[in-house]
């Protein structure tokens, strides 16, 4: 079992999602249940899977929750650019958004390669 709090990467999405719930708080009210709700819960699947990941039992398991986690990144790198394109957000958060997104990207797929070379981390 891993100490998740104590990976950058589980650090820097979790500074993801407070800068997600900053963002979309100026979101219109028709907007709550719908690009609001999804983009927050993008951005928090994001350290959640790599928490849930980091307590199961293999990195087998562990490489499966990372997975996920890279498909809600991608995820959310594609609600921002349509909340930028339907001027929700301006393109200077979006493009910090997705700078951290990319950034979190890449070192999840490090992560997943050191997980498959190394069986005992």
């Amino acid at each position: 079992m891993h100490q998740f709090e104590k990976l950058n990467i589980w650090q820097k999405a979790m500074d993801l999602v407070a800068e997600i719930y900053k963002a979309t708080e100026q979101f219109p009210n028709e907007e709550k249940y719908g690009l609001t709700s999804q983009m927050r819960r993008s951005a928090v699947s994001i350290p959640s899977n790599i928490a849930e990941g980091s307590g199961r039992n293999s990195n087998q398991q562990f490489n499966y929750f990372l997975g996920i986690a890279s498909g809600s990144t991608s995820e959310l790198i594609t609600q921002t650019f349509l909340s930028e394109r339907l001027k929700l957000i301006d393109k200077e958060i979006s493009e910090k958004i997705v700078d951290q997104c990319v950034e979190i990207s890449k070192m999840n797929i490090s992560l997943q390669k050191s997980l498959s070379k190394n069986t005992n981390y």
